[in-house]
């Protein structure tokens, strides 16, 4: 994710996509496999340069190494010391290219993973939440550099399975970064993290900012952060306003500064209803492999 408040986008490489509704149409039908699900996800935000996609792959279409890794026509390789990624995809509904090349140069690296779930099938791993990355696109013709993000979810089993919602939001301070993330799951045993992470490195449990209200979503899902006592955290823009989901940019305080965070929140009830299933194909369509295309090939 990058964002210097004129542009914003966010990149997401899925294998086993956990939002396709193709992969949860392959579970209900028992012959589910997460390398025939997946995809590069981009979103991108700014005045005249809206773009948004999501096109789902088979195993046709994966390639990994320990460097590298490419779904269709877009590549990801960490060179040792920062990870490029060459895109070239195609949005829907709306036919429009992104094509061009991003780079993220992180100021930290870690590899601390935190359990999501009392059950342990849910992990994220918050690499580098202070980084800088630069963005260089073709199409559109775009060019900018800004604060950014890189972490990592895993699981075995279905979000939805597992949770009812969250929210998640990260927040810039003037040596790193602050991340908070609530999570209500289905058992009851509910997670709250309030980290923050240094530049040097260094990652510190800090005590819980009290919840502050944030008005519902067009779509009426459930918007609340966590700020300084006394401060009323608001939504500078919606970045992305989806039934089951959303993103948004926040005015914020956390550790008396006050600064501007990337919020999301999640409402899987929502997301697993049968009429979002519906719906999600108009956003995330699918390329299907030729008949005997070959497996996955991990190099």
């Amino acid at each position: 994710m990058s964002d210097d408040r004129a542009y914003a986008l966010t990149l997401i490489a899925f294998i086993g996509s956990v939002f396709s509704p193709y992969y949860a149409w392959a579970r209900h039908r028992g012959e589910a496999n997460p390398y025939d699900h997946c995809a590069i996800n981009i979103a991108l935000y700014g005045k005249d340069s809206q773009r948004w996609t999501m096109t789902e792959r088979s195993h046709a279409d994966l390639r990994r190494s320990a460097s590298v890794l490419s779904i269709g026509r877009s590549q990801m390789r960490w060179t040792g010391h920062a990870l490029e990624i060459d895109v070239d995809e195609i949005g829907a509904p709306i036919p429009r290219r992104v094509r061009g090349r991003i780079r993220l140069n992180p100021s930290m690296l870690g590899e601390r993973s935190f359990t999501l779930d009392s059950a342990g099938h849910h992990q994220w791993t918050p690499y580098s939440p202070c980084s800088r990355v630069d963005v260089d696109l073709s199409s559109p013709s775009l060019r900018w550099s800004g604060n950014g993000y890189f972490d990592a979810n895993s699981g075995t089993e279905p979000l939805e399975s597992a949770f009812v919602d969250w929210t998640w939001s990260r927040a810039s301070i003037p040596d790193g970064a602050i991340v908070l993330y609530d999570v209500n799951a289905r058992d009851a045993s509910n997670q709250s993290l309030a980290l923050r992470f240094s530049t040097n490195g260094s990652i510190e449990n800090i005590a819980q900012p009290p919840i502050a209200a944030l008005p519902n979503s067009r779509w009426g899902v459930k918007r609340q952060t966590r700020a300084d006592s006394g401060f009323g955290s608001r939504v500078i823009k919606t970045l992305e306003d989806a039934p089951f989901y959303s993103r948004s940019l926040l005015d914020t305080s956390l550790l008396g500064a006050r600064t501007a965070a990337i919020h999301e929140s999640l409402d899987l009830n929502r997301f697993k209803s049968r009429w979002v299933q519906c719906l999600l194909p108009f956003r995330m369509p699918r390329i299907r492999s030729a008949p005997g295309a070959p497996s996955v090939r991990k190099d």
